[in-house]
């Protein structure tokens, strides 16, 4: 993947990881804590509109976005993962009220909570450094 690829899902639940169960638990913890981020960068951004079910929904619909973007787009050299990470924030935009530099600021802060969410459950080997709705 591309240095701004979509963070995959990567499993380093124990052994569970390898599993369907186990799967189903890594992408849960991931979209929850991809919409932490999320719910987070929008309360801080804009504090209005801002429950936590929407920014689950915002991270699932910003990673499928975000992957079939890449899919299509991600070969080009720099422009790919710029257009893949523009229609992320495009979908924080059409969630979020406050215009396109509200969405990119939602998207900054949501990206280091995540990273500072993730880095903790990291550093005390619960999962792996990665998150769903997040971009990397």
């Amino acid at each position: 993947m591309s240095g701004l690829g979509l963070l995959a899902l990567q499993g380093g639940a124990g052994s569970n990881a390898g599993s369907l169960a186990g799967a189903v638990l890594v992408f849960v913890v991931n979209l929850l804590i991809g919409a932490v981020g999320i719910h987070t960068g929008a309360r801080l951004i804009v504090d209005k509109d801002v429950g936590y079910r929407r920014a689950v929904f915002t991270a699932l619909i910003g990673a499928i976005v975000w992957a079939v973007v890449a899919f299509f787009l991600g070969w080009i050299p720099l422009l790919g993962p710029l257009l893949a990470l523009v229609a992320w924030i495009g979908v924080i935009n059409w969630r979020y009220p406050g215009g396109w530099g509200a969405a990119a600021l939602i998207g900054f802060v949501a990206w280091i909570v995540a990273a500072l969410v993730l880095y903790a459950l990291a550093a005390i080997g619960l999962f792996e450094f990665s998150a769903l709705g997040i971009p990397g």
